[in-house]
């Protein structure tokens, strides 16, 4: 059996879990509204553009624990693990990483790969473009710290982190792992 009849077959099992869920939702929101009638609630946005803003930012999530705003290729190093297939660095991004070849997508010597936003985000949210207040694209969102699971229910800005891959790192995967450089030529960037 394939991965993709595998999955067609689960996703209907799940249908109708899926669908007492949504009722349960429905009931637990009308429920929320009525207890709360001063409030403004806003409505679901699932399957409709959305907008969200923010600012890049750290966090400490509890007493001597401080997490700074962005990670940097040392860290994809720091954690390598060859026996983790979700930590194992490929020998060709491992000997661009050492050498420090990272072009002109590293302005302090170091490559940044992800950082954090205190963006309200979602399900569904990974992949959505970051821009900066000139409207230019500087990250992908594709998920969120611990503590933003919450954020369906209320949204906690000190706390709820997006995290984003910087826009810089894709653009180094692009041209010096995967060596699409030609992709990079068609591209305007801007510095």
């Amino acid at each position: 059996m394939d991965v993709i009849s595998v999955y067609f077959a689960l996703n209907s099992a799940s249908e109708q879990f899926d669908n007492k869920i949504s009722q349960a939702m429905r009931k637990y929101i009308a429920g929320i509204i009525e207890m709360n009638p001063v409030k403004k609630f806003y409505p679901d946005a699932n399957f409709t553009m959305r907008l969200t803003y923010g600012k890049v930012g750290d966090y400490k999530a509890r007493d001597a624990v401080f997490y700074d705003y962005f990670t940097t290729t040392d860290g994809i190093i720091e954690k390598e693990d060859s026996t983790n297939f979700e930590f194992n660095v490929p020998a060709k991004l491992k000997a661009l990483i050492k050498t420090g070849d990272f072009g002109s997508y590293a302005n302090d010597g170091k490559l940044r790969v992800c950082f954090t936003t205190n963006n309200d985000i979602t399900g569904g949210n990974s992949g959505s473009p970051v821009l900066n207040g000139n409207g230019e694209l500087i990250g992908l969102a594709f998920d969120g710290n611990w503590e933003a699971m919450s954020g369906d229910v209320v949204y906690e800005p000190e706390l709820q982190k997006c995290i984003c891959v910087d826009i810089r790192y894709v653009l180094f995967v692009i041209d010096k792992f995967a060596g699409a450089g030609h992709l990079i030529k068609e591209m305007k960037l801007v510095n």
